[in-house]
């Protein structure tokens, strides 16, 4: 189901980054230690929950997380224990801003 709507919303190819990272579009980014190429957006299928990349975080998005259900997050990851716990509507929702909003700020492909 996931491989379907982040393809869906980013309208990209799968690819895999390592070996459990499905990871859609990519984009370029530079820090202190480089320059460096990572996934737009993405998921991994983990053993104790689903990870979902959200690459620019978390602060300008607390009323799209309010809507999902029952999740947690880090600096980058939703985690989503099962797909059941959530609103799969208010996430493909969530995708769709989290995508443009990638595409607005980097050169993603």
């Amino acid at each position: 189901m996931l491989l379907e709507l982040f393809s869906k919303v980013t309208k990209q190819t799968p690819v895999m980054w390592g070996d459990s990272i499905i990871g859609f579009g990519n984009y370029s980014y530079r820090n202190s230690k480089g320059e460096y190429n990572w996934l737009m957006t993405g998921f991994s299928p983990r053993k104790s929950n689903l990870t979902l990349y959200v690459m620019q975080g978390f602060s300008t998005y607390s009323d799209e997380l309010l809507t999902l259900g029952k999740t947690k997050h880090a600096k980058s990851c939703l985690y989503i224990n099962k797909l059941s716990d959530i609103d799969l509507n208010a996430l493909e929702q969530f995708l769709i801003k989290v995508v443009a909003d990638m595409r607005a700020k980097y050169q993603c492909s």
